[in-house]
């Protein structure tokens, strides 16, 4: 194995929020060619990560920083024998005046701008890091050998990534990390699994009380079971993992009826960030009967459930008597679904 020790910074300038980006358009066999990254390069013999930031800042800018902030350590396995260990910097004083560069072109960009520019997967996950949250991180990039994204670690702990769809539903070839496609709004695919049972000879819905840390929508009934489409799986067995692992119920694929497709999207703010949610969600249908004994729920997910009556959540979900995040469109795609199937007579 060989190893690269590089630094890499975003200068912001605070008057006017714009953060000094270079586009790498000018050498045909660089590695970065048509990517816009931050600035930066590799240690020379014997130097620190600052002496190294401050020595690349000049040469490519013809900037001198006057106050930076260590972020931190980004680990790049690149899937072709070389493993890079990036020291990551903000800066946001300086003096001079930017100069032409012979790596690619400079520009300042809006900051809020950064993540519609063309660039690596992994630069998305440690931008929105630095955007979200001040603390020094330890970010794991695995890729492929060319270019895709197969594996981010933050801390220790693996980050979902998800296959970015058309609007047909079919993979773009592209894999984004969760907390980036619910920032920028990239089409992603989910699973919904509605369980429904007969008590008293009526219909009855479980719906389930998210949990107070959920990245949205928080302390919401929500449908029965719901969760995303790991890059690379497939729906049916997404949705059998998923109300395994959120109400501990186990199920097989003959279980479920798959009864359509959800498109949807919303945009809002959670804990204090943006979340813009743009999702193509597989329907099922689950009409086995289960009691309370049979839930282990998940405490990160699922507050509680609750079983409504069908009609009662219907209306209850329309005029918000029961605070919750459901597409009324879907309910009624569950209520068709029964009601072909003659379940409802």
């Amino acid at each position: 194995m060989h190893a690269n020790l590089s630094t890499l910074v975003y200068i912001e300038d605070p008057a006017t929020h714009k953060i000094l980006m270079l586009h790498r358009v000018k050498k045909d066999h660089d590695v970065n060619h048509g990517k816009w990254i931050g600035v930066g390069g590799h240690f020379e013999a014997d130097e620190s990560p600052e002496e190294c930031l401050l020595r690349e800042v000049w040469e490519e800018t013809g900037l001198t920083l006057k106050r930076w902030q260590f972020q931190g350590i980004v680990t790049f396995v690149s899937g072709d024998g070389v493993t890079e260990y990036m020291h990551l910097f903000t800066a946001d004083d300086f003096s001079g005046t930017p100069h032409p560069c012979n790596e690619g072109v400079l520009k300042w960009v809006d900051k809020d701008q950064i993540l519609n520019l063309n660039l690596w997967e992994g630069d998305r996950i440690f931008f929105r890091l630095i955007l979200e949250d001040p603390a020094f991180f330890s970010l794991k990039l695995v890729y492929d050998g060319k270019g895709g994204l197969v594996e981010a670690v933050q801390d220790g702990h693996p980050l979902e990534l998800f296959d970015v769809l058309d609007e047909d539903g079919q993979p773009t070839g592209i894999v984004r990390e969760r907390g980036v496609c619910h920032r920028d709004g990239s089409l992603h695919g989910t699973v919904h699994i509605w369980i429904l049972r007969r008590h008293h000879g009526k219909w009855q819905v479980l719906l389930q009380k998210r949990a107070a840390c959920k990245d949205s929508n928080p302390g919401c009934y929500d449908i029965s079971s719901a969760g995303h489409i790991s890059a690379g799986d497939t729906p049916l067995p997404s949705a059998v993992r998923e109300v395994g692992e959120e109400l501990g119920l186990k199920l097989t694929a003959s279980d479920l009826v798959e009864i359509g497709r959800h498109r949807a999207g919303f945009s809002s703010h959670f804990h204090g960030k943006p979340f813009v949610d743009q999702e193509l969600s597989t329907v099922y249908l689950c009409t086995k009967a289960f009691d309370a004994a049979d839930f282990n729920l998940q405490a990160s997910e699922v507050e509680s459930v609750k079983w409504f009556d069908f009609d009662e959540a219907a209306s209850g979900i329309r005029d918000g008597r029961i605070p919750n995040c459901i597409y009324a469109d879907e309910f009624d795609m569950v209520a068709d679904a029964l009601s072909a199937r003659d379940f409802l007579k």
